[in-house]
């Protein structure tokens, strides 16, 4: 997959938008506010108010920004037309984007669902399933993002019904905004960062997650803190999300890669151990499994070091991505192995390495 680069500026974007600028074709794609739709620079439609419009740097940083695609300028597909069943599939999670369509229910709708997936990997390059997964969680960030009324920001979102877009939500978080309790919540944010979107959640024990928005594992672990800490999932401003915005940015940009933050993660006395483990390796170094097992005191619990890892819900600041393979090459990370390609590349550039 291709590491997202810096877009160029909102201003340059938006005058080559409303010029059609083709020079711009796949560098951008932009999302209409007021129609909850993502389109290509060269779009024919109407162009929108410049307060009105969002940029993203992938088709699937719009998904997640909660825009479905556009039908006119098929920002989703390359210059071929897409096949009719890749087409029908994308219109009927527009039905339902807040749900889940199953081999069954596309077996009812006379679509093969081997058929179905093979066509949707090879067209797009992503899964059918990966595809419904970030409309679904894009529509529930898209909340966390805005921290306005459902109703409000329901408009746009492609729902016609506020109970539909209040779904979506609460299928990723556990309850609606306006009727879960602020007191003792746990607060979430969404942060854009050069790898795509990630959903900060905390309280005031500290930072409980990080992880990118378009991880399969995400909609696992919310339902995880909030059974395990009894505790609802709404979007909201904190201290410790405050600090994480600025020291996270600050990482990205290379000035400081030290995190002084509270942190409080969720998970077993083992896992807890390994977290700190992760933690006590050097910025722009990397470690094995087997390193980790023994400073563990349990040579043989590589496996165990491993899952511990894959358990971490904190992306970057406990840095599961500088554990590697004992002969030097890189191995799982669930961020996707281009971004912990990109992490340690730019952890040891900036270091001089």
């Amino acid at each position: 997959m291709k590491t997202p680069e810096l877009l160029p500026s909102n201003d340059t974007m938006y005058r080559a938008l409303v010029n059609r600028d083709s020079s711009f074709e796949g560098i951008f794609f932009v999302g209409v506010r007021t129609t909850g739709i993502f389109c290509r620079p060269t779009c024919s439609a109407k162009k929108p108010a410049r307060q009105n419009v969002e940029f993203f740097p992938s088709p699937n940083e719009a998904l997640l920004g909660g825009y479905r695609p556009c039908l006119r300028c098929q920002p989703m597909d390359p210059e071929r037309s897409a096949p009719e069943l890749i087409k029908r599939l994308r219109a009927e999670v527009e039905k339902a984007p807040d749900g889940r369509l199953t081999d069954k229910e596309l077996s009812s709708l006379a679509i093969d669902p081997s058929t179905a997936r093979r066509q949707f990997k090879r067209f797009y390059g992503m899964t059918f399933q990966a595809y419904h997964r970030a409309r679904r969680m894009g529509l529930a960030l898209r909340e966390v993002r805005r921290g306005e009324s459902v109703e409000e920001a329901r408009h746009g979102s492609g729902f016609e019904s506020e109970s539909g877009f209040r779904e979506a939500f609460t299928k990723i978080f556990g309850d609606a905004p306006t009727t879960a309790k602020r007191r003792d919540c746990l607060l979430a944010e969404r942060l854009t960062t050069p790898l795509g979107t990630m959903l900060a959640v905390a309280d005031d024990e500290g930072v409980r997650l990080l992880e990118f928005g378009d991880r399969r594992a995400l909609e696992r672990e919310l339902p995880t803190l909030r059974e395990r800490l009894g505790k609802s999932v709404v979007p909201g401003e904190h201290e410790h999300l405050s600090a994480l915005r600025a020291q996270l940015a600050d990482y990205f940009a290379g000035e400081n890669f030290e995190f002084d933050l509270p942190l409080a993660p969720v998970g077993s006395e083992f896992q807890l151990r390994a977290w700190e483990v992760l933690r006590s390796i050097p910025v722009g170094e990397t470690r094995s499994y087997s390193w980790m097992a023994e400073r563990l005191g349990d040579p043989g619990a590589r496996r165990a070091v491993g899952r511990a890892n894959g358990m971490n819900m904190m992306s970057i600041i406990i840095p599961c991505h500088r554990v590697i393979r004992a002969d030097g090459t890189l191995c799982g990370y669930g961020g996707g192995l281009w971004r912990k390609k990109w992490l340690l590349e730019h952890e040891r550039k900036w270091l001089g390495d």
